[in-house]
């Protein structure tokens, strides 16, 4: 391996063959849940964010669709089951690791709120009101407003699209 620039960016390549290293990324999804004009919340059992109350979420797999995920990761964590609606917001974090973090509106489907008693130690379903006297995470506070208050309805998920792309998770306005 050897630094080279590409275009501007300094970056490590294979001195035998056609590799680059483009750099460090990880994807984050969260899942914005909403019962009765109230926002799913659990209640971090570990670091980071320990104690602070945020929406369900994770980390994509490598070969897991992104709406599989979240749709596991709420279940996993919450034990309600929802689907996959829209894409609501985006979180662009560079860092070390550039992390990017998309929010879905979901639907509800079933399931009451029971934490996994590891990465959760509470769940339950919230008002603005009731959030106000709870210790929300700042940035599960900006994502409940998209969810509660969001004008518009984003990004929404393209379930029968014109061309048949096998594999594609497509999202369309």
């Amino acid at each position: 391996m050897e630094w080279r620039d590409f275009d501007g960016t300094m970056r490590n390549a294979c001195t035998q063959c056609a590799f680059v290293h483009w750099g460090n990324y990880s994807i984050g999804v969260g899942a914005l849940v909403v019962k009765d004009g109230k926002l799913l919340l659990v209640r971090r059992a570990q670091e980071p964010g320990k104690g602070f109350w945020t929406n369900p979420g994770g980390y994509i797999e490598q070969l897991e669709p992104i709406a599989e995920t979240i749709e596991r990761e709420v279940f996993e964590e919450s034990g309600v089951r929802a689907v996959v609606q829209n894409i609501v917001a985006v979180r662009d974090q560079p860092r070390s690791i550039h992390n990017v973090y998309i929010a879905f509106s979901m639907e509800y489907v079933a399931g009451e709120p029971k934490p996994d008693g590891f990465e959760v130690d509470a769940a339950g379903f919230f008002s603005s009101q009731e959030m106000e006297g709870m210790n929300v995470a700042g940035f599960t506070r900006w994502l409940a407003d998209v969810a509660l208050h969001g004008r518009e309805p984003g990004l929404a998920a393209d379930r029968k699209p014109i061309v048949d792309l096998p594999g594609y998770g497509l999202f369309r306005v």
